[in-house]
């Protein structure tokens, strides 16, 4: 009866339900829901206070496991899931199929992740990406293994007082209760891989949590063998000073390579999810170095083609920046190890390598010893060109090298039982678990009965959950037993609601919905049209004005003619975001362009039939059409006083014109047409398209299997490559100064220009090195880059040789400026070498 699973922390179980163990380990269970109704027979009202089965293994009694032991209906279902278990793990996925034999082994590094609430390791949506990311890997097949660090506190959960001012609590997450696993070394002990830190050694202790296919390891500082201080390295997420934070950094990126290795697993890709984990990139380069008997450089040019850095930051002001003495304390052991000065390491961080001044940003670390580099949407990577380009100077931000791919959501997490039903009945079983493409004709083929049917039955469901969290809510912070009874009050599931929920702090703007709190009103309590509000969010610890906005909300909410109509949920969790994602009508958000990097909360609602009314910012600007929702800006930034002014009048105007009086328009059958026709295109249109199926495999053509394959190259035959690479570098630096030009021609043909022109190498061979013609892109087209044709040598010249093309354009010849770079066939230029010479130099 499945595998026998002997836990440290788990009692032997009865012979007959022995398989429970390891149901309860594999973190599918987030995500796939067919054993819900088997954990909810074990102990009802712990699975609905908690859906953690492990937890739930671990408190129902004996007696009771004896019961179920017995129960030959159980042990059929346990059996039978157990088998769909084994089904998933050992199928064919889609990886398999498009890319046979490639096995490329991705390390997949993150500060947060957010699976459940039953592993509670994460604060926001950097941390449910990346467990969206990990959940998709495993059903994908892709060969991926991931590393965090297991928080004994993690992030806050919040409380509001009577006067809605937020308070933080951190309860302590205790390993026993998470399905979580100590990993053993060869000799049985508990894993322990050891850090050097500043006149003391660390120990860290390794646990491993199963998500479907894919490990995650979680690395633990509370290890009895380290100083009371160094136990707390893993105590908050984002808690502490700049030091901790350093620490965590150097645990998370040094600690996490080195229990990949303990592991014996070896990674071709390195995936850094932010800068958090740049300095898994110098460990990588530094064990390259060790074991191929290199210098550091030529580690990095073997290691660096395998990095990939995901950028989620669309301001230079919120990098982890580090000062001088920190780095010094920290990093003048570690600088000797990799065989560099103290000076050459911090120049890694830095914008300017000579100012002595600047902070070391582990940003520009991560741009600088990585060899992809992308954003999280179209729009991010343009804003993140715009951040990066002083580390790439003279080159044109459009050429900077950040690319983007564009976040989603992992559908099968974010889907209600209601739209699991109707996607299966439209497109099948299997549908998130290969190409996306497919699945939007099949949402066509569904009746509006069918959709406005469904819709209603998610928001009903969303409401009886509101009321019960807002009844728990009130009885938390002391309310008599009438007050608590009126949470069965509010809420209608026929009216249209709206959902708002998002971290509050300024440059979300949160509050512009309150801008004019009696116009709200109006809209909320109009006899004819009502609408209803459901509003959740927390502000950082730090930032009061986020804590103020959180009170204005509450005492709105809280005046007597509004709390029918609205409701601000305390704590926003990942079973909150579930189920509001699930059942709101439509979903705002109102941040300042473009300050939103990517934004997932609104791809959520897609899959559920849910309508978005956002900025263009983030995705919804390369989403955003008429007929699949609404939108707030006219798509360019604003830096004047008075704008959200403007956006608040026009957020109110489309509510009031627009998105109310559509939701209520019916026929005589009770169906509002038109807004199940915009159901129906966003459902269709983007659903599949924003899912983290398409985001996966983005990543698996355009970054991971380019990498893998860069990597191997580079560190064939103990890295010839790469040394090769090196030393192609080094002379470029030593002699990029005797680079100049000669004399420009430029001649009208008949179809075009001919440019000819004279280049002085110096010491720098040709090969090294490409002459180029550039010109602006016109017109929305990408730039114009030609290549120009060695000739003949200069006579009397050392590497002095004339370069000649014709163009065939209508523009202007003064439109094209010849330039020289750094060029070889395996270097990415400029993310690798930025050298550039502009005629006339």
């Amino acid at each position: 009866m499945g595998t026998l699973i002997t836990h440290p922390f788990l009692r032997p179980l009865p012979e007959g339900v022995a398989g429970l163990a390891e149901l309860s380990l594999d973190l599918r269970w987030t995500w796939s829901h067919a054993a819900d109704r088997l954990w909810r027979e074990i102990d009802p009202a712990v699975w609905a206070r908690t859906e953690n089965p492990w937890l739930m293994l671990q408190s129902v009694s004996l007696q009771r496991l004896e019961q179920l032991a017995e129960d030959p209906d159980f042990r059929a279902e346990l059996e039978r899931l157990m088998q769909v278990r084994r089904d998933y793990l050992a199928a064919e996925a889609w990886y398999g199929g498009a890319h046979p034999g490639n096995g490329a082994l991705i390390a997949y590094f993150s500060m947060e992740y957010g699976l459940a609430e039953a592993l509670p390791l994460y604060s926001g949506g950097l941390g449910v990406l990346a467990g969206d990311h990990l959940k998709t890997a495993s059903d994908l097949g892709v060969p991926l293994v991931a590393v965090g660090l297991l928080y004994q506190e993690g992030y806050f959960r919040q409380m509001l007082d009577g006067r809605g001012r937020q308070i933080e609590v951190y309860p302590h997450n205790v390993p026993t209760s998470m399905p979580i696993t100590p990993v053993r070394d060869a000799k049985g002990a508990w894993l322990g891989v050891p850090i050097e830190l500043p006149g003391r050694a660390l120990v860290l202790r390794v646990w491993q949590a199963q998500v479907g296919r894919v490990n995650l390891y979680l690395l633990d500082s509370n290890d009895p063998m380290n100083s009371p201080a160094d136990r707390g390295i893993t105590s908050k997420l984002y808690g502490g000073g700049e030091e901790m934070r350093l620490v965590q950094e150097i645990v998370l990126g040094i600690g996490g390579w080195r229990t990949l290795e303990a592991l014996e697993l070896h990674p071709e890709v390195c995936h850094l999810n932010e800068g958090h984990a740049a300095l898994v990139t110098l460990e990588r380069a530094r064990r390259f170095a060790q074991e191929n008997h290199v210098d550091f450089r030529e580690a990095l040019w073997a290691t660096r083609a395998g990095n990939v850095f995901t950028t989620h930051t669309p301001v230079a002001a919120a990098f982890d920046t580090f000062p001088r003495v920190l780095l010094a304390e920290y990093g003048t052991h570690y600088a000797a190890q990799l065989g560099v000065s103290q000076h050459e390491l911090l120049a890694l961080g830095r914008m300017r390598p000579d100012d002595g001044d600047e902070l070391f940003n582990m940003a520009y670390l991560a741009a600088r010893t990585c060899g992809t580099i992308n954003g999280v949407s179209q729009l991010h990577g343009a804003v993140s060109r715009r951040i990066f380009c002083d580390l790439y100077p003279r080159w044109p931000e459009r050429e900077v090298p950040v690319r983007h791919i564009t976040n989603g959501v992992h559908v099968s997490s974010w889907d209600s039982p209601w739209a699991d039903e109707i996607w299966t009945a439209a497109c099948g079983k299997e549908r998130w678990l290969g190409r996306p493409e497919t699945l939007s004709g099949a949402i066509q083929g569904l009746s509006d009965e069918a959709l406005w049917s469904f819709r209603g039955e998610e928001r009903r469901d969303l409401m009886h959950y509101a009321r019960r969290r807002l009844a728990r809510q009130l009885g938390q912070c002391g309310a008599d037993p009438e007050t608590i009874a009126q949470a069965d009050l509010t809420l209608d599931p026929n009216l249209l609601t709206l959902g708002f929920a998002r971290r509050f702090t300024e440059y979300k703007r949160p509050n512009l919905l309150l801008r004019d709190p009696e116009r709200l009103l109006r809209l909320l309590t109009d006899r004819g049209c009502p609408v209803q509000l459901i509003i959740a969010g927390k502000a950082h610890p730090q930032d009061e004005n986020g804590k103020r906005l959180i009170q204005a909300w509450v005492e709105f909410v809280h005046r007597p003619e509004v709390r029918a109509r609205a409701v601000f949920l305390e704590d926003y969790d990942i079973a909150l975001a579930q189920e509001m994602v699930e059942g709101v009508d439509v979903w705002i958000n109102t941040p300042r362009r473009p300050w939103e990097a990517s934004g997932t909360s609104g791809m959520k609602v897609l899959v559920n039939g849910g309508l978005n009314l956002s900025e263009l910012d983030g995705w919804w600007a390369e989403a955003y059409a008429p007929e699949v929702g609404w939108a707030l800006g006219d798509g360019r930034e604003h830096a004047e006083p008075g704008w959200d002014d403007v956006e608040a009048e026009q957020l109110y105007r489309l509510l009031e014109q627009e998105i109310v009086p559509m939701f209520y328009r019916r026929d005589a059958q009770g169906i509002p047409r038109e807004w199940v026709a915009r159901m129906r295109a966003s459902m269709s249109r983007l659903a599949p398209q924003f899912s983290s199926n398409r985001m996966l495999q983005e990543y698996v053509r355009d970054a991971y299997l380019p990498a893998a394959a860069a990597f191997r190259r580079r560190s064939a035959d103990g890295g010839r490559l790469a040394r090769e690479l090196a030393a192609w570098e080094q002379g470029l630096e030593r002699h990029w100064h005797e680079v100049h030009w000669g004399n420009v021609e430029r001649r009208a043909q008949p179809d075009g220009w001919l440019f000819e022109v004279q280049v002085y190498l110096g010491n720098v061979s040709p090969d090294g090195v490409q002459v180029e013609l550039y010109a602006e892109p016109q017109d929305g087209e990408a730039p114009a880059r030609h290549i120009m044709a060695r000739g003949a040598a200069l006579p009397g010249m050392l590497n002095g040789y004339h370069y000649a093309i014709a163009v065939a354009t209508p523009r202007p010849a003064m439109d094209f400026t010849p330039r020289i770079i750094a060029w070889h066939p395996e270097a990415r230029i400029p993310a690798e070498v930025n050298l550039i010479l502009w005629f006339p130099g």
